[in-house]
């Protein structure tokens, strides 16, 4: 009889977890898991839809952010989750787009690796300075530099969409602007507002609230003139011609059911019609537009492709 028992214990210890049924999610709280420093721009959005999302949903969503290389280390880390929904993410286009272009050996694939839940929004990239800087527009930076004034500015890491907006804009005007890589936002913000460097790139979310109580001035939006300010011209009024928009996304380990997938989105589209969300995502500088997964898919893959030519042509690649 104890053998037998023994036996039956061994074998209740070697069989799989069963796994949830879809009906039944979710059944405990839900992880955001956020590749971006807290008090970052990725950081703020994520809250904000978690905070609604677990209402819709009946469940708490979490947030941890764990940050490095652009993004690209949390973001690796929800690809490595199980896919049972319970371990989300907000993407940008650092870590779902322009990282398969820089990163030659990344450690995820960002079209098979994961489930697309939906679109969040839209945004720019904003080109800042301090205050005092004696450029206010492109044009008066493109004088600056051809008159030889050595020109440094930060974003918030190499492959970073910021990087890539800097890049465009000296490949375009012809000028030569040296690049100070940040571990993250809140700390390139914070290194701006204290006049350690005198030009950055800034993620809507960021950078619309220094610029609004003039904090900080900005001299371009890289991509579309922005509602949340609109005075500020876009790179294509200013002459550089640019003028793609910057997609922010949910996203899941890849291999989510279905059923699943479908509650995850459905909340996601709630957040984002809910006047009170819309009103704050604006105040940070993204257009809510909810769009659904597998179109929101579709365009990230064709967008990888026509960043790859960019990150060629700069000379941008992380070894």
């Amino acid at each position: 009889m104890r053998i037998i028992i023994l036996s039956l214990l061994t074998l209740s210890v070697s069989l799989p977890a069963r796994a949830e049924d879809p009906a039944a999610y979710p059944s405990h709280k839900i992880r955001m898991l956020l590749p971006y420093a807290a008090g970052g721009g990725g950081d703020v959005i994520g809250r904000l839809l978690a905070d609604k999302m677990g209402k819709t949903l009946g469940q708490s969503v979490y947030i941890e952010n764990h940050t490095g290389a652009a993004g690209t280390l949390g973001t690796q880390m929800v690809a490595a989750a199980a896919n049972d929904g319970y371990t989300i993410t907000i993407g940008g286009m650092t870590t779902h787009v322009l990282a398969p272009a820089i990163y030659p050996k990344l450690a995820y694939d960002p079209i098979k690796d994961f489930t697309t839940i939906g679109r969040v929004g839209t945004s720019s990239i904003m080109l800042v300075a301090t205050k005092d800087f004696a450029a206010n527009d492109i044009k008066g930076l493109i004088a600056l530099a051809k008159k030889g004034e050595p020109i440094q500015y930060g974003s918030w890491g190499v492959g970073s969409t910021g990087q890539f907006c800097a890049e465009i804009l000296m490949q375009q005007a012809g000028i030569k602007m040296d690049h100070v890589p940040f571990n993250g936002i809140a700390k390139l913000a914070g290194d701006l507002l204290g006049g350690h460097i005198s030009l950055a790139t800034l993620d809507m979310a960021t950078a619309t609230p220094l610029v609004k109580d003039g904090s900080i001035k900005a001299l371009a939006a890289c991509g579309e003139r922005s509602p949340s300010l609109p005075d500020v011209a876009s790179y294509k009024e200013q002459g550089v011609a640019f003028d793609r928009s910057l997609s922010w996304a949910m996203y899941a380990p890849a291999g989510l059911a279905e059923p699943v997938a479908k509650k995850l989105s459905a909340a996601l589209k709630d957040a984002l019609g809910d006047a009170e969300v819309k009103d704050k995502l604006l105040a940070l500088g993204i257009t809510p537009q909810f769009v659904p997964g597998e179109e929101q898919r579709d365009i990230n893959a064709r967008d990888i492709a026509a960043w790859k030519q960019v990150a060629k042509d700069a000379g941008i690649e992380v070894k």
